[in-house]
């Protein structure tokens, strides 16, 4: 029997409709994505691109206006469903006069989990609280709060975890932690989405990206695939190099003692290689051009990186 996959979509369509608006607006324009179960997906775009109507979808929130939507095989307002899914919201509404104990358990009851306070210990540890276990919440940082929402979402070892913002508010050194903590869960086998506007955070969580622009997927695939440029190279050559010989051969000057090759092909690549062999030139190393997931956005943005 094969595994369904942890999220698809076909053909999703959000309106919100407005008295003030014959058209209503058009928050998701026949969006189709599929995330296998046990992968880490990172869903970015600009702000208004329609991220948090998409997680909302996820969540059974709203309803689609046409298309479908499934999250484990199932429909996202079943509530088994819904009991296999851990959510963290970008903003967190924490009740201050409680202890993390006393606010998880309150979580625990509402998921039908067991709630004794005590039994929650070791997760408070796990995500890095477990000296402010008996403080209230109202005193803690934006990072801590952060960590107990993360705490939150990770009761009852979810099949499928939806984190907005995860490290938001959580300082560097944390964030190592949150990543190793995520780690975990794809090794159980747990699926990851990830909403995120700390792009750099979103490169080493996540293996497939998702690029949502005025509600419509623009990019999709794995870092890699999104990140290489597929027709530029960067080579090194032994000390001793002929550059005028480099410069006749096709290549250009990249810094660094680097040099870059433009080819649309292999068979362009090696052709370049060629000549600058038959002039003596030894190459040491070769490269495919990668980029950050900073200008992978703006490339598909079409805003200049």
């Amino acid at each position: 029997m094969s595994i369904p996959p942890a999220l698809e979509a076909h053909g999703l369509r959000k309106v919100y409709r407005s008295l003030f608006r014959r058209q209503g607006q058009v928050a998701l324009e026949g969006l189709g994505l599929t995330v296998p179960q046990g992968t880490a997906f990172g869903l970015i775009g600009p702000n208004g691109a329609g991220k948090t109507t998409f997680i909302k979808l996820l969540l059974g929130v709203v309803r689609p206006t046409a298309g479908g939507v499934r999250v484990l095989g199932g429909d996202p307002e079943d509530v088994r469903v819904r009991a296999r899914i851990g959510y963290l919201p970008e903003r967190l509404h924490l009740p201050a006069s409680w202890t993390p104990p006393q606010f998880l358990a309150s979580v625990a009851r509402l998921k039908g989990l067991p709630a004794e306070p005590r039994a929650l210990h070791p997760l408070i540890e796990r995500v890095g609280i477990g000296d402010a276990m008996h403080r209230r919440i109202g005193g803690f940082s934006k990072g801590m709060r952060q960590r107990l929402g993360l705490a939150a979402a990770l009761l009852g070892k979810p099949d499928f975890l939806i984190l907005d913002e995860p490290t938001d508010g959580i300082d560097p050194l944390g964030r190592v932690e949150v990543r190793k903590l995520l780690a975990e869960e794809l090794a159980r086998g747990a699926t990851l989405f990830l909403n995120s506007h700390l792009l750099a955070e979103t490169e080493r969580i996540c293996d497939r990206i998702g690029i949502l622009s005025g509600g419509k997927l623009v990019r999709e695939g794995t870092l890699e695939e999104l990140r290489t440029v597929q027709q530029r190279w960067h080579l090194r050559f032994a000390p001793g190099a002929d550059a005028a010989a480099l410069l006749a051969a096709g290549l250009a000057p990249a810094g660094e003692g680097l040099w870059r090759c433009d080819a649309d092909n292999p068979e362009g690549l090696n052709a370049a290689l060629d000549r600058a062999r038959q002039k003596g030139a030894l190459v040491v190393e070769i490269t495919r051009e990668v980029r950050d997931l900073e200008a992978v956005l703006a490339d598909a943005m079409g805003v200049a990186a």
